[in-house]
């Protein structure tokens, strides 16, 4: 059933992407970031079919990635990228939905955002950029991200030289946009967030935030390292809209509390989920 849940999605996932290619970008001469946006210039120079490109300048990435990564993101990605090569090819006759070019980057940013965010969420990518990224991370003080970020400043600047300037400032705003919607895709519209008390009335913290938020919450004690005090340390996991309710629930108990915040990205096991309160 997970077999079949997780192509199902990344089926979606690749063909929105296509949608936004091809009803909303392409049509405006805007373009993606890494293999898709040089596919885009490669395409409009050439006048060579998106869908071949998006899928040959891949291949090589795939080998890499396989050597890299693993067979099962290998895996993933190329039915990825296969569904949306095949996507913009279908979808190339496609009237655009619309000619202004704002709508086009904002919209299609928003719609290609939520295709690329289903496929990684469920093991993928469509973009051979990303194993490059991951390659030279491991030889160097980069990061993933900066790595990324730097090659798609790049191939976004170059649709200047290819189109005009103004296209490259467009290309820029979906680029950021789809940026955001992957994370909100990814990680979800009501993110969590943990948070960590260190406290002199830890019971009655637990108490409060359990009666009130109806949540799990864990302590223990710890000593602090300057007084050599004992302190209770509460570790709680929380929903963003909650966090507000949790602050007054700890100035109400103890306003020298030391409070932490740290964003959540996935949970598995434990109690943390909200109960119901009665």
């Amino acid at each position: 059933m997970k077999f079949i849940e997780r192509y199902v999605f990344l089926t979606l996932g690749a063909f929105l992407a296509g949608v936004a290619l091809e009803i909303f970008l392409v049509p405006n001469y805007i373009i993606d970031g890494g293999i898709t946006g040089i596919s885009i210039m490669l395409s409009y120079l050439t006048k060579l079919p998106l869908g071949a490109y998006i899928f040959l300048l891949n291949i090589p990435f795939l080998f890499l990635g396989y050597r890299q990564i693993g067979k099962s993101f290998v895996l993933s990605t190329f039915y990825a990228v296969l569904v949306l090569s095949l996507s913009v090819t279908l979808l190339e006759k496609a009237p655009a939905l619309t000619n202004d070019t704002l709508l086009a980057s904002v919209f299609g940013g928003i719609i290609l955002g939520i295709g690329v965010g289903l496929v990684i969420r469920h093991g993928g990518s469509m973009d051979g950029t990303e194993i490059v990224a991951v390659v030279i991370s491991e030889i160097t003080a980069f990061s993933v991200g900066e790595i990324v970020l730097f090659i798609n400043i790049f191939i976004l600047g170059s649709a200047g030289l290819v189109f005009t300037w103004d296209r490259a400032m467009y290309s820029l705003i979906t680029y950021f946009i789809a940026f955001k919607v992957i994370d909100l895709t990814i990680e979800g519209i009501d993110e969590e967030k943990a948070v960590m008390i260190i406290t002199e009335k830890p019971e009655e913290i637990v108490e409060t935030i359990t009666a009130r938020l109806g949540r799990s919450v864990t302590f223990w004690e710890g000593i602090g390292g300057y007084t050599k005090s004992k302190k209770g340390v509460v570790y709680a996991v929380v929903s963003r809209l909650e966090i507000a309710k949790l602050k007054n629930i700890v100035k109400e108990h103890d306003e020298n509390a030391f409070v932490t915040i740290h964003d959540v990205y996935d949970m598995l096991g434990g109690q943390f989920k909200k109960k119901s309160i009665h």
